[in-house]
């Protein structure tokens, strides 16, 4: 037979006397999982105890910690009764006890106060309110969302103490406070208040909670803002779907000009911070245009950002059979061949052409190659890059027989440049990334041209000669 029970959040006379009476009965062996909990001292004063905490130094992880304290109650259990004490309430944060729960032995869990009673006392918090969260330091979700009241529990070691704040101080607003708990519930209780960055992570401890109550940052925090701006600034709250298009096309070339800069991430020492920076910028005006599409389209009650985000997951999993499903592919290629079926198979209904769907405001960089793709589907291309070249070549000797002619020649180089797009397709390369970097080294070489003093009066060779120059330099 085994007694699980908490010695609650601190001293013990703050435990109930039944408890009491378990603890004390000297027909059991007492095992208690830390010493280190005011209770379990005083407890250990009283009587003989059997504590767990050379457990903690034995074992490499916490998982294996915890299926050692099981053991050790299981095997005492076989010759006695065993009362098994933890801090707090056996049913929060006590890994241990669902170990023993499954085990086949008859196990009795007598409730107790849990360090969550003692935190809202001290906070004065209602969890009817608002709502309560109650988050494991070791085990944070991702993303990390702070839309409520939040305790931030099992935060016994400096490190998981920093890495907590460190997450937390990235979701809030700047001028966020959080609360620092230690003890809560015994007569030395401690408690701090601080900005997540500057929480002390020496305040760690196994008695160490954290208590986080501001308006919410990160995602939640811009859909918030969001439908504040749409009631209480006249610019927002006159804007349509229609009248925001623009924006999103400015958005999403400028995140377009900020990936660039990014350049090829591969073999790099460490990324490019400054640009990532400005890339998470360019990201974050995007991501405005969507909240702000999404917020209007809540107000006329079509969806809202939870609905956009609950299809496009549908379709992530609708997707991706190989991941969710019990499909077998080899490499990414067959990933994105599969993709496109079912995507083919989503729209065939109402899909008359194979280039019905490619949206005429596209660039037209972009939009070349969704057509050659669309083209290829039905099997209309080329099977490798190196068939292609010839056709871009034929199409600069067909652009350089009609030069006289400016409407051929307009024609003839529209060509080309389609079969330029071709072959960029073939080569795995995005022709609008590779375009914009040739723009900016051309513009790069030529600043270094003009540094080197005025163009202005400089033959052809002397301007060729400083280019030259240049291209060491970019």
């Amino acid at each position: 037979m085994i007694t699980v029970t908490g010695l609650g959040p601190g001293d013990f006379d703050r435990i109930p006397v039944w408890i009491r009476h378990v603890l004390l009965d000297p027909q059991a062996t007492v095992v208690v999982r830390t010493i280190e909990h005011p209770a379990a001292r005083e407890l250990a004063q009283m009587r003989e105890v059997v504590s767990c905490d050379d457990l903690y130094h034995v074992h490499h992880t916490f998982d294996e910690v915890y299926g050692a304290i099981a053991d050790r109650v299981l095997e005492a259990s076989a010759t006695t009764p065993v009362v098994y004490a933890v801090p707090g309430s056996p049913m929060v944060g006590e890994f241990a006890v669902r170990r023993l729960l499954e085990a086949e032995v008859q196990v009795e869990v007598i409730p107790a106060e849990s360090f969550v009673d003692s935190v809202l006392a001290e906070m004065g918090y209602d969890p009817l309110d608002r709502g309560l969260q109650l988050l494991n330091g070791h085990d944070l979700p991702d993303p990390l969302v702070l839309d409520k009241p939040t305790i931030v529990a099992q935060l016994d070691r400096p490190e998981v103490m920093a890495d907590v704040a460190a997450r937390i101080a990235r979701v809030l607003p700047e001028d966020a406070v959080v609360t620092v708990l230690i003890g809560a519930g015994s007569s030395d209780a401690v408690r701090v208040e601080a900005p997540p960055h500057a929480i002390d992570s020496s305040l760690a401890g196994y008695r160490t909670s954290l208590f986080v109550d501001s308006a919410p940052g990160g995602l939640i925090g811009a859909v918030r803002t969001m439908s504040i701006l749409r009631v209480e600034c006249p610019w927002d709250r006159e804007q349509t779907h229609q009248s925001l298009v623009k924006y999103l096309v400015e958005e999403a070339y400028e995140l377009i000009d900020a990936v660039a800069k990014l350049g090829d991430l591969a073999g790099a020492d460490e990324p490019d911070w400054v640009t990532y920076a400005e890339v998470e910028d360019e990201l974050g005006d995007v991501l405005l245009s969507v909240l702000f599409h999404a917020a209007i389209a809540r107000e006329n009650g079509a969806f809202d950002i939870d609905d956009v985000a609950e299809v496009m997951r549908q379709k992530l999993v609708r997707r991706h059979p190989h991941v969710f499903g019990d499909l077998d592919v080899d490499s990414a290629a067959d990933v994105k061949r599969n993709w496109d079926l079912i995507k083919d198979e989503e729209r065939g209904a109402t899909r008359e052409s194979h280039m019905d769907g490619v949206p005429p405001g596209m660039p037209a960089l972009q939009r070349a190659s969704k057509v050659q793709n669309r083209a290829a589907k039905a099997g209309f291309d080329w099977a490798r890059a190196a068939e292609v070249v010839p056709q871009v070549r034929e199409e600069l000797d067909e652009l350089e027989a009609v030069l006289d002619d400016p409407t051929e020649a307009e024609s003839e180089l529209g060509d080309v440049l389609f079969s330029v797009v071709n072959l960029a397709r073939h080569l795995g390369v995005d022709g609008e990334i590779a375009l914009r970097r040739a723009i900016e080294r051309f513009e790069s070489r030529f600043r270094h041209m003009e540094g080197a003093g005025p163009l202005e009066g400089l033959s052809l060779d002397e301007l060729n000669q400083r280019w030259e120059e240049a291209k060491p330099h970019t």
